[in-house]
């Protein structure tokens, strides 16, 4: 049997893994159970559920809004693990001199962010807990190139910033931090896989997470090297990009009720201001959670 893993690269330890290749961490953890390891690379990291629906993709990992949208769409999934927190990861925005001072501020305005991403999770619960709705409350835009442009000239009121991107921002200057990452979500990396191959085979999932880690490892004690990669294929300084990677945790933890809690809040949050347009059980995307499948 081959395991087809999905990577993009917006998910550190998948991407790390995937380029770690000569080192084999994947192949060496299933070939004992007699599986065969390929990689399916992809761009955009909400597709992920859909991927796995199809069966082109057998596990993959996203932030923590793909999950949700994929139960949503009713792609039957199964969370199998998490990194720990990651408040460093990014952070919203602003011109050194906006009146915005706090998110009550953003009522009205444009926000850059990576729609579909964990950045909607950051945004829908700041402006929840500050009694606004993502929904009308803010023009929400998919970031791009020209976002951190934008935002410096006043065209826009917030961008949400991740990885080398933050870095190089916050070494450039002018800008401040609204909203740090940690102090409304956890930002964790989601690992989820089909539900037949979860509830079948769980010593695959465990030889999937036990590569994760060893990636993770690899990364934490090889910062500049993963920094190389990471800006060869993607561009952007290796300075900066070490400045982000050295910034995660590179652990990888189990699910845990807390976590659960956490995504089901968020797909409250979700469905109340229309991001998902019917209700989840967060719950349900778990092993031995059949008889609750989404429709």
């Amino acid at each position: 049997m081959t395991i087809t893993i999905g990577v993009h690269s917006s998910n550190p330890s998948l991407y790390h893994l995937h380029h770690l290749t000569r080192l084999g961490l994947a192949q060496e953890e299933l070939a004992p159970l007699g599986e065969r390891v390929v990689f399916h690379p992809y761009t955009n990291g909400v597709r992920t559920g859909e991927l796995l629906a199809r069966g082109v993709i057998d596990f993959g990992g996203t932030g923590s809004t793909p999950p949700i949208t994929a139960q949503a769409a009713g792609h039957d999934i199964v969370y199998t693990a998490v990194s720990a927190p990651r408040p460093g990861h990014g952070a919203v925005l602003v011109p050194e001199d906006s009146p915005v001072r706090t998110v009550a501020d953003l009522r009205g305005a444009t926000v850059h962010l990576a729609t579909g991403s964990w950045q909607t999770h950051l945004i829908a619960k700041a402006l929840d807990d500050a009694g606004l709705s993502y929904a009308t409350d803010i023009t929400p835009v998919h970031s791009g190139a020209n976002s951190e442009e934008l935002l410096r000239t006043g065209a826009i009121a917030a961008w949400v910033a991740q990885g080398a991107h933050l870095a190089a921002a916050r070494r450039v200057g002018g800008l401040r931090t609204l909203i740090p990452t940690g102090d409304v979500i956890t930002d964790r990396s989601v690992f989820f896989a089909r539900r037949d191959l979860a509830e079948s085979r769980p010593e695959v999932i465990e030889a999937l997470t036990r590569a994760l880690g060893k990636a993770d490892d690899w990364a934490a004690a090889h910062p500049r090297e993963a920094a190389w990669i990471a800006a060869a294929d993607l561009g952007g300084s290796a300075d900066d990009w070490e400045s982000a990677l050295s910034a995660l945790p590179w652990r990888i933890e189990p699910v845990t009720e807390s976590f659960l809690a956490e995504q089901q809040e968020a797909a409250d949050i979700f469905h109340r201001t229309g991001v998902i347009d019917r209700a989840v059980t967060v719950a349900h995307a778990r092993t031995g959670a059949r008889a609750h499948r989404a429709a």
